[in-house]
């Protein structure tokens, strides 16, 4: 009877042995401090202008390829044009159609985003960049409006945004719980 008791304190013993060494690594790494994270975001109105704040005509270039194919999706949407024409410029409102082929009247879009996360991982040859567009829109106020995330009719869908258009900017994020800093760069 005590040979069983051994047998199975052996077996818990090395379940919990291989268990703790499984989870070593994740535990290690949980506690080394994060590389910092760069993310740059811009408002741009041309893809002229991003290439030449971030010095990358091919990013800017899809980038705004990926804002113009979301442009009709993320739009506000107005029955009417004279709805439209009270909060966008009367030349931007005109009848769009979504993916789903949803018919609306609502605003060109006037610009794009472009967020980019430079990761500089220790031993990597170079920065790897991962790029995110969406597209911008102009009110009548002269303030920008990009997607929130939010659905809604007319602007309930939209956030403000008090970005200068045409310059990038840049922020260091790092982990476990520093703060994010920001500084201007570009023209």
């Amino acid at each position: 009877m005590t040979d069983a008791r051994d047998t199975r304190r052996l077996k818990r013993s090395k379940t919990t042995a291989l268990l703790l060494m499984g989870t070593a690594p994740l535990l290690f790494s949980a506690c080394q401090r994060d590389a910092p994270v760069q993310v740059q975001e811009g408002l741009y109105t041309s893809v002229e202008s991003c290439a030449q704040a971030i010095g990358d005509t091919a990013t800017c270039r899809i980038a705004f390829e990926q804002a113009k194919l979301q442009a009709a999706d993320t739009a506000p949407q107005y029955s009417s044009r004279a709805e439209c024409e009270a909060e966008f410029p009367a030349e931007e409102c005109v009848e769009q159609k979504t993916s789903a082929g949803h018919s609306f009247v609502g605003p060109l879009m006037a610009g794009f985003f472009l967020s980019q996360m430079m990761n500089n991982r220790a031993g990597a040859a170079a920065a790897q960049r991962t790029a995110q567009a969406t597209p911008a829109f102009r009110d009548n106020r002269q303030g920008w409006l990009r997607p929130s995330g939010a659905p809604g009719a007319g602007r309930a869908g939209m956030a403000p945004v008090s970005m200068t258009p045409d310059r990038a900017v840049t922020a260091n994020r790092g982990g476990f719980g520093r703060s994010a800093t920001g500084r201007s760069t570009g023209g």
